[in-house]
């Protein structure tokens, strides 16, 4: 019995120390690659917005960079695991921010998607919500295993969409159908990787996305233009297919070196929301076509990274957290890519880590935050309480408080 328990130990150790070879370098690599975009972001955000705004957009965006960074540090301080574990309590929180934007704040540019704060500013709650749905997906899928081997349509897909639908239909009533096609794709992409048969999956989602163009094609003019004008915009350029039209001529005459830094012509109030959606088109007209594929080089290392670190986690959980982080961030930076170059429909999706937006900006920074999180607890089991100690017993002599047993005494 004991050298069957002693290989065993042997055996945990040896896989423990692989992880720690791959995890944490993928983890360091992952970090420098999120600081560089991070960087990036705020430097093209100040070239781009300086010309027609000073440097309030900066200003604004660098105390997010801030917010994001401590959002970042927290939830590594206290692990994946028990964040997760507050999941449900952050769900139902972000329905009544989701509710509180829908019906108690006027629309802008036609969509209920901002809480205006007093001393803050805006705040959108459906940028908070895809991370959100990530940590309560990993935790209801990996405490359901048994259940997807068994009944994964009932006990699996369907309740976790009983849950899950009313926070991606609320945001589909502020009309932000970005944000609701992002979080749809999250939910299935995730419910796939937890071992749910594309069998069940497909015919749903095929039904679902016919559905959705059917209703747009009948009943929603303008994002009917959208998805007509992308394929045109030229004829267009003065009316529906202004904005592309300028990204696309933006892009085209940076050429491969661009115009300079700040040298943009087009942000000088030709091309709508420069500093937001369509930032990457001043990255093109400014830096030239080498720097927009070192910008997409990113985005690839980023989530080569991000599921290299899914693969090696220790848990099932900090796999379907590690992948659903990557997936949310990965499909926007796809979509903000394929827009501003007309290869998509225009739509509101900012570049991650790049786009002026204080709540995309903590989004983005909390999910690389749980990414890390993941890395480190692959290499360093329950990490957190390790931490933790080590943290009580460095405040302790500065508190004149020491341990004793189980008790403190002054």
């Amino acid at each position: 019995m004991r050298p069957v328990l002693k290989q065993i130990q042997n055996n945990e150790s040896m896989a423990q120390e692989t992880a720690r070879e791959v995890s944490m370098p993928a983890a360091a690599l992952f970090g420098c690659v999120t600081f560089i975009m991070l960087l990036f972001g705020l430097t093209m955000l100040y070239s781009t917005s300086f010309g027609t705004a000073g440097s309030t957009f900066f200003v604004k965006q660098l105390l997010w960079a801030f917010v994001g960074g401590a959002g970042l540090c927290g939830v590594m301080f206290f692990g994946f695991k028990k964040v997760s574990d507050w999941s449900l309590w952050f769900l139902i929180a972000i329905s009544i921010l989701l509710l509180i934007a829908d019906f108690c704040f006027p629309a802008v540019n036609g969509a209920h998607r901002w809480i205006k704060v007093p001393g803050i500013g805006n705040i959108q709650p459906s940028e908070y919500s895809k991370v959100i749905l990530t940590l309560f997906l990993a935790k209801f899928l990996s405490e359901r295993i048994r259940y997807i081997e068994r009944a994964p349509f009932w006990r699996v897909f369907v309740a976790g969409g009983c849950i899950c639908g009313p926070v991606i239909l609320l945001v589909l009533i502020g009309r932000d159908l970005g944000t609701t096609t992002l979080l749809t794709i999250l939910f299935f992409s995730m419910m796939y990787i937890a071992g749910i048969s594309w069998k069940i999956i497909l015919p749903i989602l095929v039904g679902m996305a016919g559905s959705v163009f059917s209703f747009v094609m009948a009943f929603d003019p303008m994002r009917r233009d959208r998805l007509t004008v992308f394929l045109d915009p030229e004829p267009y350029q003065v009316e529906e297919g202004y904005q592309l039209w300028n990204s696309m001529l933006a892009l085209g005459s940076g050429g491969w070196t661009g115009l300079g830094f700040t040298e943009s012509r087009m942000k000088m109030k030709y091309l709508p929301e420069a500093h937001t959606d369509f930032i990457l088109s001043i990255v093109g007209e400014e830096l030239g076509l080498a720097f927009m594929i070192l910008v997409i080089i990113a985005y690839i290392a980023f989530l080569v990274l991000a599921m290299i670190i899914a693969r090696n986690a220790r848990t099932r959980q900090g796999m379907l957290v590690a992948f659903g982080c990557a997936t949310f961030i990965g499909v926007q930076a796809v979509i903000n890519v394929g827009v501003i170059c007309g290869a998509f429909p225009t739509k509101g999706m900012p570049a991650p880590f790049i786009s002026y937006g204080g709540s995309s900006l903590v989004t983005c920074m909390v999910a690389a935050g749980l990414i890390l999180s993941v890395a480190v607890d692959s290499a360093y089991p329950d990490y957190p309480v390790l931490l933790r100690e080590k943290l009580h017993e460095k405040l302790n002599p500065l508190l004149f408080w020491k341990r004793d047993g189980m008790k403190l005494e002054k």
